[in-house]
């Protein structure tokens, strides 16, 4: 039987292989981001912002831990897909070690479930935060309530309110193509929105 060290993680993001290239500073994000585009399937790392929303060009490559050697700072692994916010607000940041023994750490979405796991979603206020050492300092460090974000989780909330209580109707009218075109529509932006946040 496996114990807790040896147990398979199993994480938010499903990473692929990568690419074949050497991954080096010079041509680590031309190189890495069609595969992260891919693995994370076009959403933000930290914030799970969809790049359809923000534009293709501000999503960046992060280094999840900056502070490895070289070698390892530019390979695959240590790449995560995230918004130019996330990228900036988490820069070049790790926790110390004084700290990572109280267990403050980022939480790293390829091992480990983070949202509705270490970090919950408000139903109110929309804003996220963390019920662990990792969750809460993951929120703060990666500026997770930024008012964009707190907003488009509000509008999901209330556009996913529409659309259930919409198809509800649907459903009891049996014959509405028009509504049903558009509420498929809805539907499809609704996907690319941050998606539901667990509320605890």
């Amino acid at each position: 039987m496996l114990n807790s060290r040896n147990r398979p993680r199993t994480g938010r993001v499903k990473r692929g292989p990568g690419p074949k290239q050497k991954l080096r500073a010079h041509n680590y994000r031309i190189r890495s981001l069609p595969f992260l585009l891919e693995d994370f399937k076009q959403r933000c790392a930290y914030s799970m912002q969809h790049s359809s929303r923000v534009g293709l060009k501000t999503m960046e490559v992060d280094h999840f831990n900056p502070t490895l050697p070289n070698r390892l700072r530019h390979q695959y692994s240590n790449l995560f897909l995230a918004t130019r916010h996330c990228n900036g607000a988490k820069a070049e940041k790790w926790p110390t070690q004084p700290q990572l023994k109280q267990k403050i750490r980022f939480l790293d979405c390829c091992q480990e479930q983070d949202y509705g796991v270490h970090i919950f979603e408000h139903p109110e206020t929309h804003r996220v935060y963390g019920t662990s050492p990792a969750g809460r300092y993951h929120v703060r460090m990666c500026d997770l309530n930024a008012p964009p974000f707190v907003h488009e989780r509000r509008q999901r909330a209330q556009l996913n309110k529409i659309l259930t209580s919409s198809l509800a109707i649907i459903r009891d009218l049996g014959k509405a193509l028009e509504l049903a075109n558009l509420l498929r529509l809805l539907t499809d932006i609704s996907a690319k929105m941050i998606p539901p946040i667990p509320t605890d």
